[in-house]
């Protein structure tokens, strides 16, 4: 009699480490210290990092620490073939792959969450439905584009503000291609990550500490040349729609070089934006688990190079690479 073939047990999950927060949190140097401390490779989660026309005005890593140890998806896309989570996630997938040891670095909590939980399959859209919503959008505005998603995608069309534009062009997009709205797909069942343990260390700073590092990184970028980062890019005449614009000093930077406001005055509503944004990413992250909240590693403090590494936070990271606990 034959016997029934065994069933086959797939391969242990593998360590994954998220190095997550909001910007100006220290979240570069911390991945850094641990890549060097633990042989990984640091995996770029933020959307703007990922664009290689923003090495200044985004924080890149430099060079000399992308000398000392391996650094994927950073300054990988042209601004022309703009970023998303579904892009992004393929890529990442493939750099979990094919790292040792994968320390994932970002703030982008969207890109994490796609990653871990897994993202809506919507299907790839036509030139000419993306073109049709911008067209809709520039001559009817974002309160009209909303009002027709109300009527034909009611679902989706609460979830978004009337101001929101690029979201707005996303879902009209989607629903003229489709015939289905955003909602519909995001219903569908999701792949999610089973290859790796995530291991969530989360940093989350005083907020004091976090609007003097905001303002403090902004004129060293400026100085480092990040206006002229910029100009470089405006010669080009770019797309404004393209979301890599959408950079932090972008705009305001861009509107100084236009010479509507000074630089002094774009520096200080450059600030003001980062600072708020960084609101709302803390808030996101208090809302969303990424992880098991016994794989959550919370550092009260902004890390820099400088930064006392913990050694009771080193310890139960070894614990959770090593699976004991």
């Amino acid at each position: 009699m034959d016997r029934p073939p065994k069933a086959i047990t797939p391969p242990p999950a593998r360590p994954l480490l998220i190095v997550a927060g909001p910007t100006a949190s220290g979240k570069s140097a911390l991945a850094l210290t641990l890549a060097t401390r633990l042989g990984g490779t640091i995996i770029n989660a933020d959307a703007m990092q990922c664009y290689a026309d923003w090495r200044i005005i985004t924080a890149r890593p430099t060079p000399a620490d992308e000398a000392a140890a391996p650094h994927r998806l950073y300054g990988v896309r042209p601004l022309e073939q703009p970023v998303d989570a579904a892009w992004w996630r393929t890529a990442a997938i493939a750099e979990l792959q094919a790292a040792t040891l994968p320390i994932l670095c970002g703030g982008t909590g969207m890109y994490l969450s796609s990653l871990i939980h897994g993202i809506a399959a919507i299907p790839a859209i036509p030139p000419e439905a993306r073109a049709e919503a911008r067209a809709r959008l520039a001559a009817e505005g974002p309160h009209r584009l909303h009002a027709w998603l109300a009527e034909n995608d009611p679902e989706t069309a609460l979830k978004l503000r009337p101001t929101d534009s690029q979201r707005l062009a996303r879902a009209a997009e989607i629903l003229l291609a489709t015939g289905h709205g955003l909602a519909y797909f995001h219903a569908q069942p999701r792949e999610t990550l089973t290859t790796h343990r995530p291991c969530l260390i989360l940093l989350d700073p005083p907020r004091e500490d976090l609007r003097t590092a905001i303002a403090t990184r902004f004129h060293a970028m400026l100085d480092a040349g990040a206006l002229d980062e910029i100009r470089r890019i405006d010669a080009t005449t770019p797309d404004p729609a393209l979301p890599g614009l959408r950079a932090h000093g972008v705009p305001e930077l861009r509107a100084h070089l236009a010479g509507t406001i000074t630089l002094e005055a774009a520096a200080a509503a450059a600030i003001a934006a980062t600072i708020a944004y960084t609101k709302r990413q803390a808030t996101w992250f208090r809302h969303q688990r990424l992880t098991n909240p016994a794989d959550t590693q919370m550092i009260h403090a902004r890390f820099s190079h400088a930064t006392q590494f913990s050694e009771s936070i080193n310890n139960k990271i070894m614990s959770f690479i090593n699976n004991e606990g």
